[in-house]
């Protein structure tokens, strides 16, 4: 029997509202197993194509990401004839190791991520927006010191400065957020 209209109509959107916040999740652990960002991109489109079709068989308030990566992970090995013509390819073992590497830095990436950001709220609006232009795709120093009204050389030295301060930030939040965390 198949679901109410409003029932599936809810699916759909729970279903575009994981995917789209982790989407890039899922992209990074793809592209740790294959060898080219092309291949990479064409698997998530793969893989999110899966994922539409058996999402019928997620189960709420589970992990998301990991049951996203596992169907990306086989998604991967049934396209690794495509990858045999490449210069470098990983065996079975290899690859394993690589996907339960990023599997277990997942959590940890996530609290970097979220302590970065919080850091960055704590900057002045004219230091964070340095930043986040520098970081921006396309956008390097240049265009960085442009729009914050810098030099070139006043905007690599704040840059340096603001690197060092939010390293020290993440490394501070991290050591009082995490269950055994050393003292600041």
């Amino acid at each position: 029997m198949s679901e109410a209209p409003q029932d599936e109509a809810e699916n759909r959107k729970r279903l575009m509202a994981l995917m789209t916040r982790h989407q890039r999740q899922i992209f990074a652990y793809i592209y740790t197993l294959v060898p080219d960002r092309h291949d990479a991109e064409d698997l998530l489109q793969e893989t999110s194509l899966v994922i539409c079709e058996k999402f019928d068989q997620f189960k709420s308030g589970t992990d998301f990401v990991a049951w996203a990566c596992q169907i990306a992970w086989w998604r991967v090995r049934y396209s690794r004839q495509k990858f045999a013509r490449s210069k470098v390819v990983f065996d079975d073992e290899v690859l394993a190791s690589v996907a339960n590497t990023v599997s277990t830095m997942r959590e940890e990436l996530d609290a970097r991520h979220e302590a970065l950001a919080a850091c960055l709220q704590k900057l002045p609006a004219r230091d964070r927006e340095l930043v986040l232009t520098r970081y921006e795709p396309g956008c390097g120093v240049a265009e960085a010191a442009q729009r914050s009204g810098r030099s070139m050389d006043a905007a690599y030295k704040a840059l340096n400065r603001l690197r060092k301060l939010l390293h020290d930030c993440v490394t501070h939040e991290l050591a009082h957020t995490q269950p055994h965390g050393g003292a600041a």
